[in-house]
């Protein structure tokens, strides 16, 4: 069974992920191992982490608000797969 990160900080967003997770038949975790990470943007250090998963092979997606375009641009740069807010369901289950 595929093991999906979790990193975001909205508890209700972050158990919409979890249903989206699950409902694509894989298992939501906060620890290692895992397949994918989902990452939210906007906090510190986030662009660190984001390499440092990349650089492990790890695919990650990306989300953010779509005001903060530098931002998303910054995570594609870095091997992202970078979305706004409004389309991470929709990303999360293609990529499950």
């Amino acid at each position: 069974m595929k093991r999906v990160l979790l990193e975001c900080r909205d508890l209700f967003f972050r158990g919409k992920l979890r249903e989206v997770v699950r409902g694509g038949g894989a298992e939501p975790t906060r620890d290692e191992p895992f397949d994918l990470a989902v990452i939210e943007l906007g906090k510190a250090a986030v662009h660190n982490r984001i390499r440092d998963l990349v650089q492990r092979g790890i695919p990650v997606l990306a989300f953010g608000s779509h005001v903060n375009a530098p931002e998303l641009r910054a995570a594609r740069e870095l091997g992202a797969r970078a979305v706004p807010n409004s389309e991470i369901e929709a990303a999360l289950r293609a990529l499950l």
